[in-house]
């Protein structure tokens, strides 16, 4: 079997682009293979800052030849009466290269058998991967000389084999050959063999495989921390960063002097890993004044040029952070709050000190709904946004929250609302941790409330590309820290409440509120698609004020996981999708009258029916109404329900609604696919 390689040599590539650049050459490449029915064994990617490499692995010699049958037009249309080809026939034959003679006629249509050779592997390949690599995309791309087409950076090389064998592909300018490039302090040129190309690079010091490249990175710097008796810890995401920035990783130790460490150790920490991309260093869990920095470098002399480099940078930055925690500390945090009045929130929605007095008010609210002493809340909602006025969150913006938490300390606050003021904005992403206070999980919510109900009151538009002051990741917080943080509020009650604290007049509050209120349907059904099918989820959604009781939606899905599992549930199913269909659109919300039942089978119906406990669980509401869908087969099998006498077609109209309105505690069965 065969073997094909790609490298795209560029400039140095922005580090976020280059992850998802190779999961689209695999999915390109993959697409490619399956439109041409070509088998392949693998199809593995190598990234760098210069270079994005893809190699297939067994691919035939050729693509198979093919024999297909193309459907054309009826054959009355086809052919004219004395059995010749009509313009239409003569049409599809020649369409599809077809001699006249070979068309067929079967069903009364005419069909084509149409063979296609199968072009070689090599020669598909030459064709396609041109536009594979201008199919590519993302952020910033650019462009370059001349040239329309985009590309994230200038593109400098291409290596193109089929085998050993120059597989010629062309991007703008640049005519892929057999020589890839090495190191920028390495070698220039390095000659291509696909079957050693990860040690041809190794030898011109590029590790090509992103995942080998990390490893080192982490033995090296921990290699590197143990030498001088230090701790290293590795944050995810500053190591992915690290491992797509260099080729050749090799660590340095840099220190800087002592009295930088008074500041609090997140500001330093978020300048040497956020600003500089260095590695902290700790000794028994506490921060020390040395950090290490992977040089992209080769060669045994220069590295004291690296280390004074560093250490000039993250000098001037770290005396930056210690004026401002100087200047910033002279007062407490209480006293910025005025500051606030000068900070726009959101266009035409007043300050930030406006926001600030509507979360206290939300705050007090959810105090009192979960029943939680309000001096700590309310306190913590006070000072929450205070931090956003000091010149150290000016300056790092991303430290909102914690250098609120600090100074709070530093001013003598309660240790509750000084980890409240830090953890009211948890959790930060996707996949990081939620408040653990009270304080914090509270206000969090009302503050991503108020900002969700802010942005849909302005009109502002969240679409894919577009998500004003990040209301879905606020969303999902809220969501998140009700399901999973023990908190339990109406967050129905909640958005009317926000909505109606907004700072301007809104024409219709229902509208909006339904608008929120989708909203946040939508994101709770994707937070929970990974966990449980869409139609269980849409079920349970359809007839339930969900955002009421979060956690009582949740169960109730999980009831029906389990309900959907019995032996009787196919039964269940069946019934209650009988009645819905019968009924649509003919609901009648009453009793019926017992006395206008006509036949046996309807009273034993409404007698089985009428001992179904609506105030019980799910799952005794299903087994109950599970013995009663053998009646309303029998119903159904011996009643006509749109009788003649109107009374009497009511009055079963208003039974089947009760027994509607019984599968209704269970979930939507018409939106069930199971």
């Amino acid at each position: 079997m065969n073997k094909y390689l790609l490298e795209i040599g560029t400039e140095e590539l922005p580090y976020k682009f280059i992850p998802d650049a190779e999961k689209q050459l695999q999915t390109a490449f993959k697409k490619f293979a399956d439109e041409n029915g070509i088998s392949y064994s693998e199809i593995k990617t190598y990234a760098t800052p210069r270079r994005l490499t893809v190699l297939l692995s067994g691919l035939p010699d050729k693509k198979e030849d093919i024999v297909k049958t193309v459907k054309g037009p009826i054959a009355t249309i086809a052919y004219d009466k004395d059995g010749n080809l009509a313009p239409a026939g003569l049409g599809f034959a020649k369409k599809n290269n077809v001699a006249p003679e070979n068309l067929y006629t079967e069903n009364n249509y005419v069909y084509a058998k149409i063979e296609e050779k199968g072009k070689s592997t090599k020669e598909l390949l030459e064709e396609n991967v041109s536009k594979i690599i201008a199919s590519l995309n993302g952020s910033h791309f650019m462009r370059w000389a001349d040239f329309d087409v985009k590309f994230q950076r200038p593109i400098r090389w291409l290596v193109s084999l089929f085998n050993n064998e120059e597989a010629k592909v062309s991007f703008l300018d640049v005519t892929s050959g057999k020589v890839s490039r090495g190191h920028r302090f390495s070698k220039t040129q390095v000659p291509v063999d696909i079957e050693n190309y990860e040690q041809e690079l190794m030898s011109a010091h590029v590790i090509a495989d992103a995942e080998k490249r990390k490893a080192k990175i982490v033995e090296t710097a921990t290699q590197a921390a143990k030498s001088i008796g230090a701790e290293i810890v590795f944050d995810e995401d500053l190591l992915d960063e690290v491992t797509y920035l260099t080729e050749w990783p090799v660590p340095v130790i840099c220190d800087f002097d002592e009295k930088y460490l008074k500041v609090p150790d997140k500001v330093t920490v978020t300048v040497m890993a956020v600003h500089q991309r260095y590695f902290p260093l700790y000794k028994d869990g506490k921060l020390l004044n040395k950090f290490i920095t992977m040089a992209n470098f080769v060669g045994t002399e220069g590295f004291d040029n690296i280390k004074a480099g560093n250490e000039r940078v993250v000098t001037a930055r770290l005396e930056d952070g210690v004026f401002f925690f100087e200047e910033d500390t002279k007062k407490p945090l209480e006293e910025y709050l005025e500051n606030l009045k000068d900070m726009t929130f959101q266009k035409g929605m007043g300050s930030m000190y406006d926001k600030t007095l509507r979360v206290v008010e939300l705050s007090k609210v959810l105090a009192e709904e979960t029943k939680t002493p309000v001096e700590t809340i309310e306190r913590t909602a006070k000072l929450c946004k205070a931090d956003l006025a000091t010149s150290l969150v000016f300056e790092f913006t991303e430290l909102q929250g914690f250098i609120g938490c600090d100074y709070a300390k530093h001013s003598g606050e309660k240790t509750e609302v000084a980890e409240g003021i830090k953890e009211h904005y948890f959790p930060l992403n996707a996949n990081s941790e939620l408040a653990q206070g009270i304080e914090g999980k509270l206000v969090g919510i009302a503050d991503k409330t108020d900002t969700i109900t802010v942005i849909f009151a302005s009109g502002a538009k969240i679409s894919g590309s577009q998500d004003p002051l990040g209301v879905r990741r606020a969303a999902l917080g809220i969501l998140k820290t009700i399901l999973y943080g023990n908190v339990n509020i109406n967050l129905t009650n909640l958005i009317r409440k926000s909505i109606e604290l907004l700072p301007v007049q809104v024409e219709n509050k229902e509208e909006l509120f339904n608008k929120i209120y989708d909203f946040f349907v939508q994101r709770l059904t994707i937070m929970l698609a990974g966990s449980y099918k869409n139609d269980i989820l849409d079920a349970c959604l359809a007839n339930f004020d969900i955002l009421a009781d979060l956690k009582e939606f949740v169960e109730k899905v999980e009831n029906l996981v389990k309900i959907s599992q019995k032996e009787y549930f196919a039964q269940l199913e069946e019934s209650a999708g009988r009645v819905i269909r019968i009924i649509k659109g003919k609901e009648i919300n009453e009793e019926p009258d017992e006395n206008l039942f006509r036949e046996d089978c309807e009273k034993a119906l409404w007698d089985c029916i009428k001992t179904v406990n609506e105030n019980q669980s799910t799952e005794k509401i299903a087994e109950d109404l599970s013995k009663c869908t053998e009646k309303i087969s029998t119903f159904f099998d011996k009643v006509l329900v749109m009788d003649k006498d109107e009374s009497v077609k009511n009055n079963r109209l208003k039974l089947l609604t009760f027994i509607k309105c019984k599968f209704d505690k269970i979930c939507d069965f018409s939106k069930l696919s199971i």
